[in-house]
């Protein structure tokens, strides 16, 4: 994550309107983030689209079509666009189409819709001046993988399951690059090794022109068959969140383009490192850095210590929503680089929470921040922000201290060296998640309502089963001849 002045780019209604009439915009796209984190969208003729309708909305959701939203018997939606987040979508040169994320609120002047992520997110931010804060700064690390074509076979269960990978990068690839990459051997590697280079020079560019998501440094990542990662500047919580969404919205789009397919599977490979969503996060009170201490231990303040154990005390809560699926848990496991251990530290990936010290000193005061390395990219960016935050104010108001800060490889700990230092693991997989959020959700008051609470455990139990009640193809490798 890369940190500097992020790329604020702001419209009133009437200059998106002005937009709209001068670059000959002939649709407008209204896009909108469900509960799961899956990204949706409605389009508008350009020419119907009204300045009354910016202000007031428009009639254009059923909720109880939207997993998580709402019931049939109460479904009236609006689509209430921000002009903020006004894009012109490049790739539709044909009909010229203009882009708009928007809050969801009920209909007949009911108010927000509690379960709208977005809103959510906005929640958390007036959580946050609440608490004496003037903002927070968030960057999203997301990295994803880029195929050439993938195939799976789950609709005849009676049958059996199966699917397959194909990526010239792959070390299992017929058609390679003619330089494969091992499993986890594919971090930073130069071309003709990385083939996806031109693909990722083009998203930066839209992302950059288009979306006003400020990038820097894009590379490949450490797993093969094609693992990127795109730096995505920090920016305010609700402006972050929409950022990772526009990246995985333009990420899918491009690789389409390129013939391809681009996943935020947190595992899709066996034997390999997973995509992760290190979550970076500083809080400010003007312009200094609540989370800087000059005289402090790697300069982290005590008010970043307690945030810290905010996040500590709530880690495995947390994992309900910053790793809400099955899959997730494939890559929560020691040996793949991903952090499974609860624990904190400066420099040291084996931890959840690291304080990255690359620069020092005041003057990069605006750098010192806390690194949360559990979370993945097929969570909700809005959802996640928000409930770190609520962990880490819980942990500066009840003066959470993180304790022993770990600076050896907890990867290479005996069971027996992590009990004695008091190291806990995050939860083996989605059920144990789910009952660790049931049980430790209160933290999670200030910002969620109960019900989007109930609903987030209601729709992860029902994954939960559809996988728990499948075979798994390799239980036949292991038991078939019991």
């Amino acid at each position: 994550m890369s940190h500097g002045k992020a790329l604020q780019v702001t419209y009133s209604p009437d200059e998106v309107f002005s937009r709209i009439q001068h670059e000959d915009i002939q649709f407008i796209d209204l896009q909108f983030t469900g509960l799961t984190g899956r990204f949706h969208h409605t389009t508008i003729s350009a020419n119907t689209f009204t300045p009354e309708q910016m202000r007031d909305g428009l009639p254009k959701l059923d909720g109880s079509s939207i997993i998580g939203f709402t019931s049939i018997d109460d479904s009236d939606l609006l689509l209430k666009p921000d002009p903020n987040t006004f894009a012109i979508i490049p790739w539709m040169t044909e009909n010229k189409t203009a882009r708009l994320l928007c809050d969801v609120y009920w209909g007949g002047n009911r108010g927000r819709l509690s379960r709208d992520p977005r809103g959510i997110s906005q929640k958390a931010e007036e959580y946050i001046r609440s608490q004496g804060f003037d903002y927070s700064a968030w960057g999203p690390e997301v990295e994803f993988f880029v195929f050439d074509k993938i195939h799976w076979d789950v609709l005849t269960p009676y049958k059996g399951q199966s699917y397959s990978i194909e990526s010239k990068e792959a070390p299992w690839s017929q058609e390679g690059s003619g330089y494969p990459m091992g499993l986890q051997e594919g971090y930073y590697p130069s071309t003709p090794s990385d083939t996806l280079t031109p693909f990722r020079n083009e998203c930066v560019n839209i992302l950059n022109k288009n979306f006003g998501v400020l990038c820097d440094n894009h590379h490949h990542e450490v797993a093969t068959a094609g693992q990127c990662e795109i730096d995505i500047k920090f920016d305010y919580m609700t402006n972050a969140a929409d950022a990772a969404q526009s990246y995985k919205y333009v990420i899918r789009n491009i690789a389409a383009k390129y013939g391809k397919v681009a996943t935020m599977m947190p595992k899709p490979i066996a034997m390999d490192s997973g995509s992760g969503m290190h979550v970076n996060v500083s809080l400010w009170k003007g312009k200094n850095n609540a989370f800087f201490d000059s005289d402090e231990p790697d300069e982290l303040s005590q008010t970043g210590r307690y945030f810290c154990g905010g996040i500590i005390n709530h880690s495995k809560a947390l994992s309900g929503i910053c790793n809400p699926t099955t899959n997730s848990y494939h890559r929560l496991v020691p040996g793949y680089e991903a952090p499974a251990y609860i624990a904190w530290s400066a420099g040291n990936r084996s931890a959840i929470v690291r304080v990255p010290k690359h620069l020092t000193g005041k003057k990069y005061a605006h750098l010192k921040r806390l690194e949360f390395r559990a979370p993945d990219p097929s969570s909700n960016p809005y959802l996640v922000f928000a409930a770190v935050t609520a962990a880490g104010i819980d942990g500066i108001k009840k003066k959470t201290d993180p304790g022993e800060q770990i600076r050896d490889d907890i990867f290479k700990m005996t069971k027996s060296d992590r009990a004695k230092r008091g190291i806990g693991v995050l939860p083996k997989n989605l059920g144990e998640a789910l009952d660790e959020l049931e049980s430790d959700r209160k933290f999670l008051n200030p910002i969620y309502t109960n019900d989007v609470i109930d609903k987030i455990i209601e729709l992860e139990r029902r994954d939960q089963r559809e996988i728990a009640i499948r075979p798994h193809p390799h239980e036949f490798y292991l038991y078939f001849d019991v």
